[in-house]
């Protein structure tokens, strides 16, 4: 990547956000700025970008299960709102055909069609990038987001074999054997460590997926998802999407700096491209009352609705092959890229309060929910508990178990990760399924007997809505959270938390403790381990 486009990402992505806005913006903003100077797009910022949604479908993947793409509430809401959104679409921009509307005065039916069809997917990178930045990825709105844009995608593949006339080769049947390549897959990661073969091992695994599935006439990012898909059941898939993670996060930002080397606007097509994106608002309502007609909480359909309200970078692809097929007039690939561009500042500026919202809006939305609950959704609260542990990863799930041992059955696990709570309950853990920053859930929580609610989470934005549910939810109890950074310490308590730990401090002090136990020293004087360790002190309490 050449300097001068790092320079322009770095300084416009910390600009948008210094003024509290998400990076991606930012430098969504600087290929704009560079196409509009002259600066030349060059090979290796295409590939650069083609790496990073590879990257981003393969880790996609091993955090999917199959079996979720088979619920009703995936297939039948992506297909209805697909359908009815094109249908809406066509139907609209023939009438502005007929009134001779500026761009839509010489549009046919198949051209009106092909455009509404590119315009009802949403973008996998941005709804990817908003749910991990939120740590939101496996939280049941996450997965119906996830579960529809799967869908989305293959639905993308279809349509590509019939605009390119390209069909797969016959060697493409052989694909569905690569179910039984899963043991040597498996062999494979085991052999790769925790160091650097690791995330070497994630880059050959979806460039060689993409690479097979091109090699048959099949859209090579299905092919990196696939494979990704076939990990997601193996001990190492977290560790390897942890490893990959910084390469995947660089590697886009050549994705969204390429966007904006798409051609060069006038007013009259960023005045269309504003009105189009405006339409978000239609999409957002158009999925909302289809997943609750689909009998899903009012609080699920609410974010789900809102990751999936903008415009697919897919919408690109098709308008470049119409384009080129000579189905649609030049402007509206540039008219697309400004929408697409636009919807995603729209929903990076709109979801990072989307539980704000909510909870202002919460009993109206609450009123097109289905009497009917799904049985995923519903909620069954442990009796007895007296501490509750939100959050299972690798520190709750260490604290949950140094609890038990102490406390047995007093204490009890929540996780948003459905898939996560059943795997602990067959090994008879006492966990249970629920989403922290789900009003809904709170209120039909009892808290009365719970004492102490320990947060172990990854995002501290997350802590601090919690936090908010809980006291709205008159929870009298101590609360305890964990921290990376100072700053994060000085914010989780302000937001009211009662004691916060600092994860890395926390974990030299058990170090020393269990040293000095292996040469018959008892470590009486935590305070005095503590000023020997660099770094803040282990613990800091919220003032009365």
């Amino acid at each position: 990547m050449d300097f001068i486009w790092i320079l322009f990402a770095f300084v416009c992505g910390l600009t948008v956000k210094v003024i509290s806005l998400p990076p991606l913006i930012g430098f969504l903003f600087a290929g704009f700025v560079l196409h509009f100077i002259g600066v030349e797009p060059t090979d290796s910022l295409k590939t650069l970008a083609d790496l990073g949604i590879t990257l981003m479908l393969f880790t996609i993947g091993l955090k999917l299960h199959v079996s979720d793409l088979l619920k009703r509430e995936i297939w039948a809401s992506t297909l209805s709102h697909m359908g009815i959104w094109t249908l809406l679409f066509t139907s609209s921009s023939l009438l502005l055909a007929i009134i001779s509307f500026p761009y839509f005065s010489n549009m046919d039916l198949q051209t009106a069609a092909i455009l509404g069809f590119a315009l009802s997917f949403s973008s996998t990178v941005c709804i990817i990038k908003l749910l991990e930045e939120s740590g939101e990825m496996k939280t049941r709105h996450g997965q119906i987001a996830i579960g529809v844009l799967v869908m989305q995608d293959i639905a993308a593949v279809i349509f590509l074999v019939f605009a390119t006339g390209k069909v797969p080769s016959i060697w493409a049947f052989g694909l569905f054997g690569l179910v039984f390549i899963r043991p040597f897959l498996d062999a494979l990661l085991n052999r790769a460590g925790h160091g650097e073969m690791l995330p070497l091992t994630g880059f050959f695994l979806a460039l060689g997926g993409y690479e097979l599935f091109t090699l048959v006439g099949v859209k090579g990012d299905l092919g990196a998802l696939l494979f990704g898909v076939l990990l997601s059941h193996h001990p190492k898939a977290s560790e390897l999407t942890k490893s990959l993670l910084s390469f995947k996060d660089l590697f886009l930002i050549g994705f969204f700096l390429s966007i904006g080397f798409t051609a060069l606007p006038n007013w009259s097509m960023l005045g269309m491209a504003a009105l189009i994106s405006s339409l978000i608002l239609i999409k957002f309502l158009m999925f909302f009352f289809i997943f609750s007609r689909l009998q899903l909480r009012g609080r699920t359909s609410f974010l789900s609705a809102l990751a999936l309200s903008n415009f697919s970078e897919f919408g690109l692809i098709v308008a470049a092959l119409s384009v080129e097929s000579g189905w649609l007039n030049k402007e509206w690939l540039v008219i697309l890229a400004l929408a697409v561009s636009l919807s995603f500042i729209l929903t990076s500026l709109f979801y990072r309060h989307a539980h704000q919202i909510y909870r202002l809006y919460k009993e109206t939305i609450k009123r097109y929910e289905s009497k009917t609950r799904l049985q995923e959704d519903l909620f069954i609260q442990p009796p007895n508990a007296e501490i509750l542990v939100i959050g299972l990863g690798r520190v709750g799930k260490s604290a949950f178990k140094a609890l038990q041992n102490m406390v047995d059955q007093r204490v009890v696990g929540m996780d948003a990760d459905r898939n996560r709570v059943k795997e602990y309950q067959l090994r008879g853990m006492n966990v249970f399924f629920g989403d922290g920053e789900d009003a809904d859930l709170w209120e039909s929580f009892d808290t009365s007997a719970i004492k102490l609610v320990l947060l172990a989470l990854p995002s501290i934005e997350d802590d601090r809505n919690i936090t908010i549910q809980l006291r709205n939810a008159h929870y009298k109890g101590q609360i305890a959270a964990i921290a990376r950074y100072q700053d994060e310490r000085e914010q989780l308590i302000k937001a009211g938390i009662n004691n916060v730990f600092n994860f890395y401090t926390e974990a030299g002090i058990g170090f020393a403790e269990e040293s000095l136990m292996l040469i018959g020293e008892q470590p009486t004087d935590r305070e005095a381990i503590t000023k020997l360790l660099p770094g803040p002190s282990r613990v800091s309490k919220a003032k009365p």
